[in-house]
């Protein structure tokens, strides 16, 4: 249910599950061992998430099995689709979803969680519907729409259940980047890679600021910045950075 390569530094894991990628515990937990797997891989600085699909990146849950399940069964697949979503955040690696085609549901949970989604123009669908079937995100989707959105917009999206456009999706800042669809491939190709070329370390610190620094106070934060910074001097990535700028070289990051 996934293809998995490596690309220099980048690990890419492609969700291969037609027609539309909608997970059940089994597939949850291959997600999950893949990025554990990347994570621990030395030579992998960035992890790509995308799909073999032309027309979804994920739809969510497999609804008919979802509602052939047990609640017990429906339980244990909630906790694995937090697992994955838990991979991804606290993988010390960037994690990038790359997004071409409909996403919704527990498959827009997948990607919140991830540090960067890319995106291609299109006609396809974005949104958590689940209050339309009585039920509300429970993947982490409430409290990341709300941070990467806002409040109020979040409100409206959770409460309606209704569908965005990639355009909206990127002007409301779901999406950071928002590609033609004749360009996507070679234009995520090249982000990830120039991305991958980076110093790791320092993006793994990052990471973990941007993902603990909320509910600090200002001193708070800005003391945790800098027990960060220095954490980092005596890196090698830090001595080669400093090196290369003094040699005017591009710098050879491990």
């Amino acid at each position: 249910m996934l293809k998995l390569e490596k690309k220099g530094r980048v690990g890419v894991i492609t969700l291969d599950r037609p027609p539309a990628n909608s997970y059940y515990y089994d597939f949850l937990k291959e997600i999950s061992a893949a990025v554990k797997d990347y994570t621990a891989d030395d030579e992998v600085k960035v992890i790509l998430l995308n799909s073999s699909s032309e027309k979804f990146f994920c739809a969510g849950a497999d609804i008919k099995i979802f509602s052939a399940n047990t609640v017990e069964q429906n339980a244990e697949m909630v906790i694995a689709a937090r697992e994955v979503t838990a991979s991804i955040t606290e993988s010390k690696k960037i994690v990038i979803a790359a997004i071409k085609g409909h996403i919704l549901g527990g498959g827009l949970e997948m990607a919140m969680a991830c540090d960067i989604r890319l995106a291609a123009e299109g006609g396809y669908l974005v949104g958590l519907p689940e209050v339309k079937l009585g039920l509300m995100p429970g993947n982490g989707g409430t409290p990341r729409m709300i941070d990467l959105l806002g409040a109020s917009r979040a409100m409206e999206l959770l409460v309606s259940g209704n569908n965005i456009d990639p355009q909206k999706a990127y002007d409301f800042g779901l999406f950071n980047q928002l590609y033609p669809m004749a360009e996507f491939d070679a234009k995520v190709d090249e982000y990830v890679t120039e991305l991958s070329q980076g110093a790791g370390e320092a993006m793994a610190a990052i990471k973990k600021y941007v993902q603990n620094h909320k509910g600090m106070s200002k001193e708070e934060a800005l003391d945790y910045e800098t027990e960060c910074v220095k954490s980092l001097y005596g890196t090698h990535d830090a001595v080669e950075g400093f090196q290369a700028f003094v040699e005017k070289r591009k710098p050879q990051y491990k």
